[in-house]
């Protein structure tokens, strides 16, 4: 029955994101406005969220970000529709994603055995499974090894949303075959048994702690004290892989800049907690850029 579901959601998906995009950012004024006038989802979280990061603001400049970030919370939704169903092809048609700096990011792997890629849920982490397919601005794609991409996720607690949400973020990774998405519970295992293999791990890593047991002091992040998940540079200092932080940059609607930014060449030579520091440092200089960019509506802070 549960594999019923699960093929009758999937299939509804991409059906929907079969019809142009512009469409479906008709969709995301929809949701955007059913979001937060209707259900006020999450609204007393996203509300203490901003207020306590962003203490020196007044209130129009708080409630500016975030209705903002209703309005690009809509987009992510409809833009996760879309994607459902895309190809390498349409992604790179669309222009919905330009890789600012290829360069370094083939650089980085092709001196290194594997690449640890900490992300975040800035612009729209939904579309991370489409990374090879995406323009750089030459107008040339992404170019290193096709079956090299692996998005690491957190299963949620519904089997059926946890199988329609982690193949959709993988969906135009599944063209080519590659073992493209992995539970952050098996990961190590996972980086173990491929360790001779030159990948390329895709961690969003800046959610609160899973667990009691995994919550790792970390400082001041966004002017409150904040624990931090060490396990995605913990694999990288096991295997001596090389750490780039990914910027995403929403432009405008229908637009993102992706930028990779070195951490460490060699994560064995720092300690875990130095590489989750200085993620930590670049996502609160992403997010004080642009601070509608980021999930507010998470609990951050618990």
């Amino acid at each position: 029955m549960k594999k019923l579901c699960i093929g009758f959601v999937r299939g509804c998906l991409v059906l929907l994101s079969k019809l142009p995009l512009k469409f479906h950012y008709f969709l995301a004024d929809i949701f955007a406005w059913f979001i937060k006038k209707i259900m006020k989802y999450r609204s007393g979280v996203i509300w203490t969220n901003v207020a306590r990061s962003f203490p020196h603001l007044k209130y129009k400049a708080l409630t500016d970000i975030v209705g903002d970030f209703y309005t690009h919370l809509g987009e992510i939704i409809a833009e996760a529709i879309w994607f459902s169903g895309s190809s390498y092809k349409r992604l790179y048609d669309s222009g919905i994603v330009t890789v600012m700096n290829p360069e370094e990011i083939t650089r980085i792997y092709n001196e290194s055995p594997s690449v640890t890629v900490l992300s975040t849920h800035c612009g729209n982490w939904e579309l991370l499974g489409g990374f090879l397919g995406y323009r750089t601005p030459s107008g040339a794609k992404v170019g290193f090894g096709e079956k090299c991409i692996t998005v690491v996720y957190k299963k949620l607690s519904s089997e059926v949303f946890d199988r329609v949400f982690a193949k959709n973020r993988v969906a135009p990774l599944e063209e080519v075959g590659t073992e493209c998405e992995v539970e952050s519970m098996n990961i190590l295992r996972f980086a173990l048994q491929h360790r001779n293999e030159k990948r390329v791990y895709i961690y969003p890593t800046d959610q609160s702690p899973y667990h009691s047991t995994g919550k790792h002091p970390m400082g001041i992040f966004m002017n409150q004290q904040t624990n931090a998940m060490l396990g995605s540079a913990v694999v990288a200092s096991k295997l001596s892989h090389a750490v780039v932080y990914m910027k995403m940059k929403r432009v405008e609607r229908g637009r993102y800049e992706m930028s990779l930014i070195p951490i460490c060449a060699n994560a064995s030579e720092h300690k875990p907690e130095d590489i989750m520091r200085k993620y930590y440092d670049l996502l609160e200089q992403e997010i004080n850029e642009t601070p509608a960019n980021w999930l507010w509506s998470h609990k951050r802070w618990k």
